[in-house]
C-alpha cells in the first residue's frame, strides 16, 4: 500500500450527521494524527475505514483504485489493521495463541506451534516490540499488552495501522516506547493513523494532523507548523488553557483515614497494608497503572470491597463495617468510574437521576411524599449550573451523550456538599471545554473545605488538580509527594516499579 485516500465520506445515523464530506490522505512512511472532541466523528470515520460501517456517500481508494471495505475481514485483506482502545485479547492464553488466533499456521486443523512461535518472535524483533512469545497474557503489564495488539495486526499483514487512544492506560515511559514503535513502523514503510486526545502526544509523534469538529474537517496541517493550543482552539471553537495550575492552600483536619488496609490476595489489584489521609480543603490524587490497586482502593472507600485487615474512618467515624448507603449518610459523595453501571439508571428519567440522594429531604420530599414540582426545580437548577445539554428533563438518561451523563453524575454528587468526595475518572469521556468546567467545580468544592480523593488514569489531570499525589504499585503505596515535587516522568517511574522510593509527607 502506497497511499490511502478517503474522498467526501458522509455518514448519517438517523438525523445525526456523524461525518460530513470528510476527505483525508495518508501515505506510506507517514504518521497521521486525528483529533477532535467526543462526537466529532473520529470513531465513525475509523469504523468506516475498517469496514464496521459503510459510508452513505464518498469513496475509499488504495493506491488510486476504488475499494469496498464492507467488513473488517475486507479491510484486513486490503492491508488495514485496527488497534482498539480496549484490548481484544483472550485471558488464559499465551501471546502466540492470541496473535495467531483465527489465522493459525497449520494443517488438518492442527496448530504448528513452532512455526507460529517463530513468526511471532521474528516480527517482535524486527519491529522492536519486545514481546515474549511464550508468556501468558495474564502475566504481562499493560504496556506489553498494547504491543501485542500491534503484533496481531502486523502478523495479518497490516500495511496501515489505525490506533485508537493507544496510550490511555500506559505510563509516560510506556507511552514513549510505544510511540517510538509507531515511528519505526513508519520508517520501515508502513502508514499509521493515530487517534489521541493527548495533544502534546500528537504534536510530538505525528507528521500531519487532522482536526474534526461536529462531524466535519475544520483544520489540517503539518504537525511541525501547529501547536497543541492551536489544535485545542480548532477542536472547541474557543481558547482553552491546557495546563492550568491550581494554587495550593493550607488544608484542615483529616476527613478520610485509610489505615493499614489489606484485601484478599486472590483478588486482582489486592491492597497490601495501604494507609493514606485526605484532609479538608485538599485533593489527594492516586496514581497507578491499571490493575495496581486503585480500583480496589475506591471500592474499599465506597464500601463495595471487604477488608481482611485495616480500617476506614470518615469524619472521625469508623465506617469500616458500614455499607455504601450508610457511608453516604455519614458524608460520602461518589463519582463512580463506570457512570452507566454505577452512576445512573439509563432507562430512568433525567430528573430522577439528578435528585437521587435528595429524595428523602425537604423540599423534594415532605412526610415521605415526593413533590414533582420541587424535583423538577432541583434538576433544572443543576442542569443550568453545570451546562448539561438536555432537550427535556423528563426524557430517559440514555438519550444523553456520554459526556452529558458524566456531567449529570458530577453535578448530582457535588450538589450533596458532603465532606468527602471520591472522584473516579471524573472527566472520562467529556470534551475539553467540559473538562475545564469540571476542574473549576472540583476546585470550588475543595476551596469550600471539601476533601477529595481523586483517582484518574490521566497524569496531567492528577498534576493539575492534586495537592498531594499517592502512588500505588502492585497494591502498595510506594510514594507520597506534594504536587510541587511531582512530574509525569517521576510518577511514571514510580508507577512502573522502576524506582524503589518511599516518600511520606503530610501524614
Amino acid at each position: 500500500m502506497r497511499t490511502l485516500e478517503l474522498e467526501s465520506i458522509t455518514k448519517r445515523f438517523g438525523t445525526v450527521l456523524a461525518n460530513d464530506a470528510i476527505s483525508l490522505r495518508v501515505e506510506r512512511g507517514e504518521v497521521l494524527g486525528i483529533v477532535g472532541e467526543n462526537g466529532a466523528g473520529k470513531s465513525t470515520l475509523m469504523s468506516i475505514l475498517f469496514g464496521v460501517h459503510g459510508p452513505d456517500s464518498g469513496r475509499i481508494r488504495i493506491d488510486g483504485e476504488p475499494v469496498v471495505l464492507d467488513s473488517p475481514s475486507a479491510a484486513i485483506a486490503h492491508g488495514l489493521g485496527m488497534v482498539f482502545q480496549h484490548f481484544q485479547l483472550f485471558p488464559g492464553m499465551s501471546v502466540v495463541e492470541n496473535v495467531v488466533y483465527g489465522a493459525e499456521p497449520g494443517r488438518f486443523g492442527l496448530l504448528r506451534r513452532r512455526d507460529a512461535t517463530g513468526e511471532v518472535a521474528r516480527l517482535s524483533a524486527e519491529y522492536g516490540l519486545d514481546v515474549p512469545a511464550d508468556a501468558s497474557i495474564d502475566d504481562l503489564p499493560v504496556g506489553v499488552l498494547q504491543r501485542i495488539e500491534i503484533l496481531k495486526a502486523l502478523y495479518r499483514g497490516a500495511e496501515l495501522l489505525i490506533l485508537d487512544e493507544p496510550t490511555g492506560v500506559l505510563t509516560p515511559q510506556e507511552a514513549r516506547a510505544l510511540l517510538r514503535v509507531l515511528r519505526t513502523l513508519a520508517e520501515q514503510g508502513r502508514a499509521v493513523i493515530l487517534i489521541s486526545h493527548k495533544l502534546d502526544e500528537i504534536i510530538e509523534s505525528t507528521d500531519r494532523v487532522l482536526v474534526l469538529r461536529d462531524g466535519a474537517e475544520v483544520f489540517t496541517a503539518s504537525t511541525a507548523e501547529t501547536s497543541a493550543a492551536e489544535l485545542a482552539g480548532y477542536m472547541t471553537g474557543r481558547t482553552i488553557d491546557l495546563h492550568p495550575r491550581r494554587a495550593a492552600h493550607p488544608s484542615g483536619d483529616a476527613v478520610l483515614r485509610v489505615e493499614h488496609v489489606s484485601t484478599a490476595e486472590r483478588d486482582r489489584g489486592a491492597l497490601h497494608d495501604v494507609s493514606l489521609t485526605v484532609r479538608a480543603g485538599e485533593i489527594v490524587g492516586i496514581a497507578a497503572v491499571a490493575g495496581n490497586g486503585q480500583e480496589t482502593l475506591a471500592g474499599v472507600v465506597a464500601g463495595h470491597r471487604a477488608l481482611e485487615r485495616g480500617s476506614v474512618t470518615l469524619a472521625d467515624v469508623d465506617i469500616t463495617g458500614l455499607d455504601n448507603a450508610d457511608r453516604r449518610a455519614h458524608g460520602l459523595a461518589h463519582i463512580p468510574e463506570d457512570r452507566h453501571r454505577d452512576g445512573v439508571a439509563g432507562d430512568g428519567d433525567i430528573v430522577t437521576s439528578l435528585v437521587a440522594g435528595f429524595h428523602r429531604r425537604a423540599p423534594i420530599s415532605v412526610r415521605g411524599i415526593l413533590r414533582p414540582r420541587a424535583m423538577r426545580a432541583h434538576a433544572e437548577g443543576l442542569i443550568r449550573r453545570f451546562g448539561i445539554k438536555v432537550a427535556d428533563p423528563a426524557r430517559a438518561v440514555r438519550t444523553l451523550s456520554g459526556g452529558n451523563i458524566q456531567k449529570l453524575v458530577v453535578a448530582r454528587e457535588l450538589a450533596h456538599a458532603a465532606p468527602l468526595l471520591l472522584a473516579e475518572q471524573p472527566t472520562r469521556g467529556v470534551d475539553l471545554g467540559a473538562i475545564e468546567f469540571i476542574y473549576d467545580r472540583l476546585d470550588e468544592y475543595r476551596d469550600g473545605g471539601g476533601a477529595v480523593l481523586l483517582i484518574s488514569s490521566e497524569l496531567s489531570e492528577l498534576l493539575t488538580l492534586s495537592d498531594r499525589i499517592v502512588v500505588l504499585c502492585r497494591g502498595s503505596v510506594v510514594a507520597e509527594l506534594p504536587v510541587a515535587e511531582a512530574d509525569a516522568e517521576r510518577l511514571g517511574l514510580l508507577m512502573s516499579g522502576a524506582v524503589a522510593e518511599l516518600e511520606r509527607v503530610g501524614g
